[in-house]
């Protein structure tokens, strides 16, 4: 019986590791077909351990009552509570990160966030929000309702995504909690059907409600401070002082210059971890490489047979993409001023005589983008 004993010992250690193993950016976890066994060992997941904790009942008399050493099944418990906590502890996402706790949202006068930070900004109806990346990093989510909708704010820090969706499911509001990655991009799980959903395009990949996709809320990437000059009404989520230690503290994550294996930048254009902005128009999509927008700042271009037009202000950092009204109609840029014959917009695409369509556009690492849009074109 001693080896019953035993087994549930190391079937629990092994299959804590399985459970991680398979849902976390480990040592190639990411790069095979992983999904079906994550899900599988999530789903019977108490299933396993109680069946473990059995063995180990089942053995403990037996193990402790023969004669021996009575310190090596004491000490092989304790290894084995030790391995597990650490295991769940240090390597599960819902440990590693936290949903905030309480959303706080300031006016430009209240608000403490560097001007110089990243945001992922929001505008529906006639209400404006701004959700800082170093938060998000961190949380991976933010819940907030913006005109009486309910959002899902999501931030990817692997992939280098920003999305924001409605979190209404079948109508009704959707709660989420992080549980993994796949691809190197993070997956959430519902709370009533217990589907994945991927943070980059907002697809259920596994579950009852697979091929579901939540509505994407148009969202743009820029700094807090040129933000701010375009919506200067907006209010600025202020981070939950309860995960103050959490959140980055210097810019070196946005600023391309970290040299972490999972989030760190490649400086040369089209590696797995140079920056791109990717834009979707009707159903084509389109890379453009960071590097080179930088030297361009305006990009006339068709993508599909959408005129388009990408733009980066004269911070480097804050971008803008829209629908161009023709083939022939292009723009350039004067003072953070897009110009066109006979019309001046703002880089928010507003003009005295109209606005331009914005168009869903991200920055993110190159390895990201392809692997969802596995037929994008490169600029």
């Amino acid at each position: 019986m001693k080896i019953l004993f035993y087994a549930g010992l190391v079937g629990l250690v092994l299959f804590e590791l399985m459970h991680i193993y398979f849902i976390m950016p480990l040592p190639g976890s990411q790069e095979m077909p992983h999904l079906e066994v994550a899900y599988f060992l999530n789903r019977w997941q108490w299933s396993f351990r109680v069946g473990a904790a059995l063995l180990i009942l089942i053995g403990v008399i037996p193990t402790f009552t023969a004669y021996g050493k009575k310190w090596i099944p004491i000490l092989s418990m304790l290894l084995t509570a030790v391995l597990v906590s650490l295991i769940h502890y240090k390597l599960d996402a819902a440990e590693l990160f936290h949903e905030p706790d309480m959303v706080q949202l300031a006016p430009a006068s209240g608000n403490h966030v560097d001007p110089k930070h990243l945001v992922l900004g929001v505008v529906m109806g006639k209400e404006a929000r701004a959700y800082p990346i170093p938060f998000l990093a961190y949380h991976h989510q933010v819940r907030d309702t913006v005109a009486g909708t309910p959002i899902l704010v999501t931030y990817c820090s692997v992939c280098r995504t920003g999305r924001v969706f409605s979190s209404l499911v079948d109508g009704q509001p959707e709660t989420f909690r992080l549980v993994g990655m796949d691809h190197y991009n993070a997956l959430f799980e519902d709370t009533h059907t217990h589907s994945w959903w991927r943070q980059a395009n907002g697809e259920a990949v596994i579950g009852s409600l697979t091929g579901t996709h939540l509505p994407e809320v148009l969202s743009q990437q820029a700094t807090l401070g040129e933000w701010l000059t375009l919506h200067p009404n907006s209010l600025i989520f202020q981070g939950d002082p309860a995960y103050a230690a959490q959140y980055e503290t210097d810019f070196k994550y946005e600023e391309g210059t970290k040299t972490d294996e999972l989030t760190g930048t490649d400086h040369q254009s089209w590696h797995d971890k140079s920056w791109v902005v990717g834009i979707d128009a009707g159903q084509a999509s389109k890379a453009y490489d960071w590097k080179r927008l930088k030297n361009q700042h305006v990009i006339n271009d068709v993508v599909g047979n959408v005129p388009v037009l990408l733009v980066l202000a004269k911070d480097n950092a804050s971008f803008f993409a829209y629908q161009r009204p023709d083939v022939n109609t292009t723009y350039h840029l004067e003072k953070d001023s897009l110009i066109t014959t006979g019309h001046a917009y703002d880089l928010a695409g507003r003009s005295s005589s109209g606005r331009l369509r914005p168009l869903l556009a991200s920055q993110e690492f190159w390895h990201s983008w392809r692997t969802f849009h596995p037929k994008t074109e490169r600029y």
